[in-house]
Formats: structure tokens, C-alpha cells, sequence
């Protein structure tokens, strides 16, 4: 799929950046030695199927793998341990040829029947937060060395499904032969020392501290000049969940990389001449949550329920200010409600900055007089405060009134998910390289109420329904460029930005890439030192 055109220079270093860090010299990459990777937080649960923390997702593919794996820019889906694929005329039949000679990190063959038992486990309505992404599935079946999976009706974001992290694959034998009497209980047992397919292997696990993987010695991949994968012998992650202290590590040289910099350190970090600063492409995008519901939790009247002032907010808000503020110059502006690395976004016109306009329509709504809002923000948590305080003073000239609300992350949470709130500063990063996820959680009223704004739109919702059984990527495009406008005119939101993932990483780390869904890809990482 073609990139969206307009990149602005962020982007464009970004995708620069990206792809030096991938590292692919003219010399052949080094084998063997220890990375040391500083994470924000530990892991907490190695299941792909019972998880639902990215401290999870985005180690999980380094364990396990998926038949179909997405490509590093997050738009397509690559062969992985489906050697190929192929669909029926009509769309409701998919065959998959397995890879021969896979086989787990135990020694144990990958079998058909371990791809079948997988399937259904990570399908079942009665695991997990995932399984419908695999709701299309009627059922799956083996025939020889190919997995033939019959849907109920056309999928046409079953491949990327099949090549996220809930889909991964794992020997059926061992896991039903864990302790316990549920597939929860075996889980459990079983995600304390995961077998997989993929590069690594868990070696030792010390809670809230460290995590050591290892170079799985049965990994099926090869580089393009033979070499046997992963180059790393060990795989070391570290727990600091400090910034300052991660950094100060970082630079002493007691860890190679560091996730999750702040953006306030970036141009301090790539001023550091042993170090290679990275922002990588990413899906997350920064917004403001707005309930469109006439009467509000307490019953008072919801200015917001009105387009016209919803979208008047949009055009009082200065993005490029806030993202000055907030991300020190390192982030875009939103000009949809997906990112621009999810496939098939279409961006929109924006809604540039203009007091002017947005006086304009909040006479037409009848608010010229001004009115009072309220956001919920997480207290302590820096960005959302400035965020907010832009907000207030941005606004004030129109005579809006902007009530701060502070509150710990768990109150915050259960306020907005009983839709007691009034605005609520969020953010959002896909977990499919597919739009469907994002799409079905902000604007389809049955799913989650549309993020809890209570917005609803037929229309939409009617494209959205087509768009799931549309197998022609083209037609599905010109869909999601109808819903996309529709959302964007429709404002259920504050668009603000989409910010990068910002990962720092010694001159002498090699070949890591974040993809923009957020997994940490270690397999082509190397030391050349």
C-alpha cells in the first residue's frame, strides 16, 4: 500500500532514522553476545491468549510466532510460519502452507495439530480480550501440511489477525499437559516457562527486576546470506522504571538500549556521539475523549452533544503549541482519528488553528456567551496536565471555562468506562495492522460506545459493516476514506497528535526496530563492537 502522501519532516527523519537503526551494513552482522535493554516495566504475563498489557504484546513475538507476521513499516503482512497463503474466489476460505522443519524451542516438530489447537484456543469467546479478531473462523481444519481455515463470511483483516500476537502458535502437548483443571489454570502454569517458535527463549524470569532470553537453538529463520537467526546469544531486559535513572544507565554504558525516552531528553540524547537516538514510526495517536451525550451522569446539560461546538473546540485548540509543549516539537498533528501508519488512512483537511471560526460556530450552537467544561486527567502524570493547562488557556478568550479534574489512574479509568465524565485526555497505539481495531473501539457504538463518547452514526457504522466483508483492498480504501470524513466532520473527538516511539540505543546496537504497532523486533539485532 502506497504511503500517504504529505509526509512532513518528521516523518521523514523518522523513517530515516528507522531505517538506520535497522543496521543492514554492507559488513555481515556480528553473531553471538548479550544485549541489555532498559524497559519501563516488567512483563507480566507470557500468555498471547490472556494477556492484555502491552508490557506483554511487545515482548511476546520475540517467544512465540504467528503463521503471518505484519512487515516492519506496520501496513502489510509477511509470510512467517505460513510459508504462503491463498484465499477462495468468494473470500470464506483460506489455506495456509505450513513451513516445514519448525520446530519448538523444547526440540519438539511443529505439527498441524498445534496450529489447529492454537487457532481454537486464541477464537474461543470464552478467552482472553482477543479472540474476535479471530471471529470470522467457523472452523479450522487440516489437510496434509496446509491449515484450511472456512469463515462464516469474508474477512478481509483475517490476515492481520493471524499475524497478531493473540494468533501465535504453540505446542498443544505441553501446554494441556500444565497443572490445573482451565485452560486458565494451564496457562498460568505454562507462561512461567513458555515454549515457542520464535528467536528467543525465556532463560530467567526474576519479577519486577530483570528478564533473560535466550538464542533458541531450533529457530526455523535464516538472514538473506544464509546466517542462522538471532544473532544474540542473550537477550537481557532490565527494569528501571525511572527515566532519569534508565538514561544515566544508558550512558554510563551499563545498558545497550532504553525504551520509552522522554521526548523533554531527545535532543540532549542525540547530541551524545556514542549514542544513535531513535523515533520510530508508531501508531499512537493523543486526543481528547468527548462525551456527545445530551445530559451528563449528573443530569446537567452537555454542550458537547452539539457538533457545532465540538467542533469549535477543535479549531480553539493551537495543535502545533501543545505539541511544542508537550512533545517538544517530535510530534504531528492529527488529521485523522487513526494514525498514518495504519493501513488505509486517509488523511483529512485539518482543523487549523482559528479563534475566529470557532467563535463563529458557537454562536450558531448558541454558546457565544461561553460555558463551563470539565476533562479528567491522571493526576501526576505530566503530559495530560499540560495538555490540560493549554486547553484552559486556549479556550478562555471564547469564555470557556476549563475545570481540571485530577484523579488516580484507576478512578479515572472506572469513571470514564461507567461514562460518568465529561472530557477525558487519552491515548490510543493499535495492536493490528489493520484499521477494523481502531475503527471498531471509536466510532461503533456497540463495541465500547464508541469510546465511551456515545457517538453513533449510521452512515458510518453501515460503511464500517461493508468494510469488514470487503476482500478488495481498493474498494475497502474508498470506505475508509468515507468513514474517516465522516468522523473528522462528525469531531466525537479532540484530534490533537500522533507521536513516535522514542528508543535510545549505543552506535554499536545494530538492526533492533519498534515497528509501529508497538513490538519490540529483536531477531535481526546485533553488537558491532
Amino acid at each position: 500500500m502506497k504511503e500517504a502522501q504529505g509526509m512532513d519532516k518528521f516523518i521523514k527523519l523518522a523513517l530515516v532514522l528507522a531505517t538506520l537503526a535497522l543496521g543492514f551494513a554492507a559488513a555481515a552482522p556480528k553473531q553471538g553476545g548479550k544485549l541489555v535493554y532498559g524497559r519501563y516495566a516488567d512483563s507480566l504475563f507470557l500468555d498471547p491468549v490472556l494477556n492484555d498489557a502491552n508490557v506483554d504484546i511487545w515482548i511476546l513475538l520475540n517467544i512465540y510466532d504467528t503463521l503471518l507476521a505484519p512487515t516492519l513499516d506496520g501496513k502489510g503482512i509477511k509470510p512467517n510460519l505460513a510459508a504462503r497463503y491463498s484465499l477462495s474466489r468468494d473470500g470464506k476460505t483460506m489455506t495456509l502452507v505450513l513451513r516445514q522443519g519448525v520446530k519448538f524451542s523444547d526440540g519438539t516438530p511443529l505439527t498441524p495439530q498445534d496450529v489447529k489447537f492454537s487457532l481454537d484456543r486464541a477464537r474461543d469467546p470464552n478467552n482472553g480480550a482477543w479472540n474476535s479478531l479471530l471471529a470470522s473462523i467457523d472452523s479450522v481444519g487440516i489437510s496434509g501440511n496446509n491449515i484450511v481455515l472456512t469463515l462464516k463470511y469474508p474477512d478481509p483483516s483475517l490476515p492481520a489477525a493471524l499475524a497478531t500476537f493473540n494468533s501465535a502458535i504453540m505446542p498443544q502437548k505441553q501446554f494441556m499437559a500444565m497443572p490445573g483443571a482451565t485452560d486458565a489454570d494451564k496457562a498460568k502454569a505454562f507462561a512461567e516457562k513458555p515454549i515457542g517458535t520464535g528467536p528467543f527463549m525465556l532463560k530467567e524470569w526474576k519479577k519486577g527486576s530483570s528478564m533473560t532470553l535466550v538464542r533458541n537453538p531450533y529457530y526455523w529463520a535464516k538472514d538473506e546470506n544464509g546466517i542462522q537467526l538471532p544473532y544474540l546469544d542473550e537477550l537481557r531486559f532490565e527494569i528501571v522504571p525511572d527515566d532519569n535513572t534508565r538514561i544515566l544507565k544508558l550512558q554510563s554504558g551499563e545498558l545497550d538500549g532504553a525504551e520509552f525516552i522522554p521526548l523533554s531528553r531527545v535532543a540532549e540524547l542525540k547530541a551524545n556521539p556514542n549514542l544513535n537516538m531513535v523515533l520510530f514510526p508508531s501508531t499512537e495517536v493523543d486526543s481528547v475523549i468527548m462525551n456527545n451525550r445530551p445530559k451528563l451522569k449528573d443530569g446537567s446539560n452537555n454542550p458537547l452533544a452539539d457538533q457545532k461546538v465540538r467542533q469549535a473546540l477543535n479549531y480553539a485548540t493551537d495543535k502545533d503549541a501543545i505539541i511544542k509543549i508537550v512533545t517538544f516539537g517530535l510530534a504531528k498533528p492529527s488529521k485523522s482519528y487513526m494514525s498514518s501508519s495504519t493501513p488505509l488512512y486517509a488523511p483529512q483537511n485539518g482543523y487549523p488553528y482559528s479563534l475566529e471560526k470557532a467563535r463563529a460556530l458557537l454562536k450558531q450552537a448558541g454558546y457565544d456567551k461561553g460555558f463551563e467544561l470539565s476533562t479528567m486527567i491522571v493526576a501526576g502524570n505530566a503530559d495530560q496536565t499540560a495538555i490540560a493547562s493549554a486547553l484552559q488557556q486556549m479556550w478562555a478568550p471564547l469564555g470557556i471555562k476549563l475545570r481540571i479534574d485530577q484523579f488516580d489512574a484507576a478512578t479515572n479509568r472506572a469513571k470514564y468506562r461507567a461514562n460518568d465524565f465529561q472530557m477525558r485526555v487519552s491515548k490510543w497505539t493499535d495492536d493490528i495492522a489493520d484499521p477494523s481495531e481502531i475503527t471498531s473501539y471509536f466510532a461503533i457504538y456497540k463495541n465500547v460506545e464508541s469510546l465511551h463518547t456515545g457517538f453513533q452514526n449510521k452512515e458510518l457504522e453501515d460503511l464500517f459493516d461493508q468494510s469488514q466483508r470487503e476482500i478488495s483492498e481498493v474498494k475497502r480504501a474508498v470506505l475508509y476514506q468515507k468513514i474517516q470524513k465522516i468522523y473528522w466532520d462528525q469531531a466525537p473527538i479532540l484530534f490533537l497528535y500522533e507521536a513516535p516511539y522514542p528508543v535510545a540505543l549505543q552506535k554499536y546496537v545494530k538492526g533492533f526496530v519498534q515497528i509501529p504497532l508497538g513490538n519490540n523486533i529483536f531477531v535481526n539485532t546485533y553488537l558491532d563492537k
